[in-house]
């Protein structure tokens, strides 16, 4: 766990040390890197969000896109139960949940705060079935309820833009700051900019993804089958644009299969 420390470059070249805004993620604990408010937070994913869905060819598949959405508002209500359980309703306060199929053979899905999902209908093959985009959903919901984009974000601040404010940024370098965000939510391939998830968000991710999935009356095991085929889908070649950022090897595996069993107490069946 790193220090949550602001290094920030005075006048003169000096390098002084001064804090700076340390959060923590609500379900796991962890302290994390997060200098952005949420409202700004808020207000750029929805920007953002609206900009790519008005930039993009949404699918006309209407049976597909009632499955997304279907699956992805029984993800959205089990994230809901649990942070109510938690005593954490109020971080999804602001939420305004939304749930889009972008005709792309990108095989790719991703969140913006806020509960602003894109899948790709590249993907789909790979999930296969409903149980499959609940894994998807999950994992990709779980990064932004964890906050994970954020930290990404600050931490881009904090290296390539000195420490700015976001609002700062983005008077000032717009066009810089819209790659920076973009790429930490998911397309850094459209927009030049890479920013992977550390190996830390990708285990909080992947297990708190078990957990929605599982409440959402999805069965977790499905997870294992469904990562293997997307870690397959990258042998000899670039890896899929969803794996580009997350690791495809047996430690993760390994990983999730410690996980299951907390998962599996956490499985609803539907209807029940």
């Amino acid at each position: 766990m790193f220090r949550c420390v602001l290094w920030t470059v005075a006048a003169g070249a000096a390098v002084v040390l001064s804090l700076c805004g340390c959060t923590k993620v609500a379900m796991t604990g962890r302290s994390q890197l997060n200098l952005i408010p949420a409202s700004e937070m808020m207000s750029m994913s929805y920007q953002q969000y609206a900009e790519v869905v008005k930039g993009s060819k949404l699918s006309g598949d209407s049976a597909q896109v009632r499955r997304i959405r279907a699956v992805g508002t029984r993800i959205q209500r089990a994230v809901e139960g649990y942070f109510a359980e938690i005593g954490k309703s109020d971080q999804l306060r602001d939420y305004k949940w939304e749930f889009n199929l972008i005709e792309s053979d990108e095989q790719n899905a991703w969140c913006m705060p806020g509960g602003k999902v894109a899948f790709y209908t590249g993907i789909l093959p790979v999930c296969r079935d409903d149980t499959g985009i609940a894994v998807v959903m999950g994992h990709e919901v779980a990064h932004a309820v964890a906050e994970h984009g954020a930290e990404r974000m600050s931490q881009a601040l904090l290296t390539q833009l000195g420490g700015v404010a976001l609002s700062t940024a983005i008077s000032s370098e717009p066009e810089r700051t819209q790659a920076l965000w973009m790429g930490a939510f998911g397309l850094g391939a459209q927009y030049g900019v890479l920013l992977p998830f550390s190996r830390t968000q990708e285990s909080e991710a992947d297990h708190l993804g078990l957990v929605f999935m599982a409440r959402a009356g999805y069965h977790p095991e499905a997870a294992l089958a469904f990562w293997q085929r997307m870690a397959s889908q990258g042998k000899g070649q670039a890896p899929p644009e969803f794996m580009s950022t997350h690791p495809s090897d047996e430690t993760r595996m390994q990983k999730i299969q410690e996980l299951l069993p907390e998962a599996e107490k956490q499985y609803r069946p539907a209807g029940s």
